[in-house]
């Protein structure tokens, strides 16, 4: 379903002792900071809302997007962390930078959690424009922060 049919806030996780015990990694991108702080905020909240407590959520920031996967390695890489969260922003512009770093992206975050054998979450927003970025960043169509959290403790149940 597209996201422009579905708000990325209505979720639902259940408590439980393995989300409670949990430590979460969350790698935020430094660049479109307006948007990738509101996907942390929601992030946070809803792992927070879950039950995690707040002193097992590690945060880290890196430059970029594609600076993410690099981010996600060094946090999975740490035994203590059972899943890592990457939070970030590519918006289109007028060269093809922006296929190059969705991809690049998108399979370093995908490699890092088959690697590690750990969740690692894509909550990159890949859009046209700012506005449709902020619309899925807290905005009319909810917070992908809240869906990459969700996910992240989804997987963990499962796993367990």
């Amino acid at each position: 379903m597209a996201s422009s049919e579905k708000n990325l806030s209505d979720i639902k996780v259940k408590k439980s002792k393995e989300i409670t015990r949990s430590r979460i990694g969350i790698v935020v991108s430094e660049w479109n900071e307006q948007v990738t702080e509101s996907l942390y905020s929601g992030a946070h909240k809803t792992l927070v809302e879950a039950g995690v407590s707040r002193s097992n959520i590690e945060r880290v920031n890196v430059p970029g997007s594609f600076e993410l996967s690099l981010g996600a390695q060094w946090m999975a890489k740490q035994k203590e962390v059972d899943a890592v969260i990457c939070l970030g922003c590519v918006i289109q512009g007028e060269t093809k930078h922006f296929d190059f770093i969705c991809d690049a992206v998108a399979n370093g975050i995908t490699n890092v959690g088959l690697k590690y054998d750990k969740p690692v979450i894509f909550g990159v927003l890949t859009t046209n424009t700012l506005k449709q970025a902020l619309d899925r960043a807290g905005g009319k169509h909810g917070n992908k922060g809240d869906e990459a959290a969700a996910t992240a403790l989804g997987m963990l149940t499962l796993r367990r």
